[in-house]
């Protein structure tokens, strides 16, 4: 069993074309990614609102996209795109996922997995950055 966590895009981001990694630069991107790197994953993927399924190293250039704003039936389109990405590097029945995601990039997704976890949930922004910033503090220490 893998553990793979996937960590929702974000609007503030480079204005050059970029690693995946480096392109999102706000504070809550760059905590969520601190954090799964803590968690030791099998592996770490991006959920685009533009791209779908994307790897930290993969370069993409810079759009202004998100699932908050996408219809219903976009949305479920975007998660049928990310779930065949997904299946190809992962086990949706067997493997565990770890959501660093709001509820939009989550709700068409999380019926299709048997193992999930959402350690954020139901948490506004700022607590999400404080819950962040203590978790990643504490395996500092």
């Amino acid at each position: 069993m893998k553990r793979i966590v996937l960590i929702s895009c974000v609007s503030k981001k480079r204005s050059v074309s970029s690693p995946a990694k480096d392109l999102y630069i706000s504070s809550l991107f760059q905590k969520n990614l601190a954090y799964a790197r803590i968690l030791k994953p099998d592996q770490i993927f991006i959920l685009s609102a533009k791209y779908g399924l994307v790897d930290l190293v993969e370069v993409i250039a810079p759009y202004n996209v998100t699932l908050n704003t996408m219809k219903a039936p976009e949305r479920r389109e975007w998660a049928s795109r990310v779930l065949s990405q997904l299946s190809s590097r992962a086990d949706l029945t067997r493997d565990e996922f770890i959501f660093l995601a709001g509820n939009r990039y989550r709700e068409n997704l999380l019926p299709h997995f048997a193992h999930y976890k959402i350690p954020l949930e139901g948490l506004k922004i700022g607590e999400q950055l404080h819950r962040l910033t203590e978790m990643i503090g504490s395996n500092h220490e």
